[in-house]
């Protein structure tokens, strides 16, 4: 009789909750569960809180979107893009200068082109990017993963590289520290051996990825330091093999070999001072990718690059394109107005530009997003205005635009990549798992590679430049020859 009671009262409990919430959803809230709690992976930089917290206390005024607005281009070395639709803004023309890079190294075989790949927790592990650098290895050659952190939060997570260091380094983020002692390097960060007790010390591994069977020519990026003891030191079979630090420039390179290595594991000895900023590995030749991911980050970050310091990087690594790939943390503050953010990636993009003179620019929009409404999961109402604002920076700063959102299949597609099978995305309905960035790096990998198949036809249409000393005056006419 007992359990017949239980049952009878759960039962009727059921039912009360069932009546209560139909007959308070219309004043639930929308989003049932709350986007404000920061997981692990999203850590909101301290430039976007500070400029969310101005776009609140301001009233903005956004100017209307004419979408049908079309775009114009300038001839840039005679060559010149159709006129673009706003809605279809992709802005092959500012990658012109890439593309020239690229074409010379598929037709005359020498040089390098690189690529600095900078995002958020999307690319943490080396996700996206990995498959990224591979398209463009495959066709124009090149071999190694490029740039690598000294510590890395995602060090665990990347497939590229075994990456492994220990627990005495102290490291600031642009993220985190606006005023760091030493300018940060071109990942944002910088790291300081802590080495009081034991020497600390970083280890990379290749693995099995394509083109990075090994690890390319090791050299090692520092900053500059009165400290002149400093040095780094490795074992081979029983020998210790020493290099002494020589600190004196803003920006200094030590290469271990010009060989290829397997693996290498190094301590830093009296090095306590002297600001490290990460390991190169490429083999010279062909194209190199570098990931610098950061959970957290909103692009916004990257205002605080120091001039001097990026260009002493600009002139080890030569960078050609720079891809901005944000979104994701700048999702979910309570407004659709982005034009704050439009504003500040602006600025951002015109410091790049005066940091690495002569690069090109790639905004790759925000992602699809969903988010539960009405108990069930949908695209965010903030992906749209947030890519319209992308697409908008990237036209005001002359860059080239990847809409990601229309590129996986538009309203509701976050939905579908999570639940088809095999799945595509995580069940947190925001970020890739490897089989979705590996779809992803190949949408971004064509979009640019149908641009330059574009750029190399219309190069070879273009009418020769004559010049001066090419042309004879006769009675009559003129010959170029």
């Amino acid at each position: 009789m007992k359990s017949t009671s239980y049952f009878f009262r759960t039962f009727f409990a059921l039912v009360i909750a069932i009546a209560a919430f139909f007959l308070f959803k219309e004043i639930l809230p929308k989003k049932i569960f709350s986007q404000k709690k920061i997981t692990k992976n999203v850590i909101i930089d301290s430039l976007l809180l500070e400029a969310v917290a101005e776009a609140r206390d301001s009233v903005v005024v956004e100017k209307d979107v004419a979408k049908q607005e079309k775009v114009i281009f300038k001839p840039t070395d005679g060559v010149v893009y159709p006129v673009e639709k706003f809605v279809e803004y992709k802005g092959f023309q500012y990658l012109i200068p890439f593309y020239e890079k690229l074409f010379q190294l598929e037709n005359e075989k020498k040089g390098n082109v690189r690529i600095a790949y900078f995002g958020d927790s999307m690319t943490d592990g080396d996700l996206i990017v990995k498959d990224f650098r591979t398209h463009f290895q495959e066709k124009f050659g090149g071999k190694g993963v490029g740039f690598v952190n000294i510590t890395s939060e995602s060090a665990s997570s990347r497939s590229s590289l075994v990456h492994q260091f220990s627990n005495n380094w102290k490291m600031q983020s642009y993220l985190k520290v606006k005023k760091p002692v030493n300018p940060f390097g071109v990942n944002g960060h910088v790291f300081y051996a802590n080495d009081t007790i034991n020497n600390p010390w970083v280890s990379y591994k290749a693995n099995n990825t394509k083109f990075a069977t090994v690890l390319n020519r090791p050299t090692l990026f520092y900053g500059s330091s009165d400290n002149e003891d400093g040095e780094v030191y490795y074992i081979v079979n029983e020998d210790t093999i020493r290099k002494k630090l020589n600190p004196s420039n803003k920006l200094n390179t030590l290469r271990f070999t010009e060989a290829s290595l397997p693996s290498l594991k190094l301590y830093f000895k009296k090095a306590d001072s002297i600001p490290f900023y990460g390991f190169n590995f490429d083999d010279g030749q062909g194209v190199h990718v570098d990931n610098f991911s950061s959970r957290g980050n909103s692009g916004l970050p990257l205002s605080m690059f120091n001039r001097g310091m990026m260009t002493e990087f600009q002139k080890q690594l030569g960078y050609d394109l720079i891809v901005l790939h944000y979104g994701t943390n700048v999702l979910n503050y309570g407004s659709l107005n982005y034009s704050w953010y439009e504003k500040r990636m602006k600025i951002v993009t015109d410091h790049l530009k005066d940091c690495f003179p002569g690069v090109t620019i790639l905004v790759v929009s925000t992602a699809d997003k969903s988010t539960k409404y009405d108990l069930e999961m949908k695209t965010d109402s903030a992906v749209v205005p947030l890519s319209t604002a992308q697409k908008k920076y990237a036209i005001a700063s002359e860059a080239g635009f990847v809409n990601l959102y229309t590129l996986m299949g538009g309203d509701g597609s976050m939905v579908k990549w999570v639940e088809e099978l095999p799945a595509k995305a995580n069940k947190d309905y925001t970020h890739f798992n490897f089989r979705g960035a590996k779809e992803v790096a190949k949408l971004l990998y064509t979009q640019l590679d149908e641009g330059y198949a574009k750029y190399k036809k219309m190069k070879a249409k273009k009418k020769p430049v004559l010049k001066k000393d090419s042309i004879h005056k006769h009675d009559v006419s003129i010959h170029a020859q």
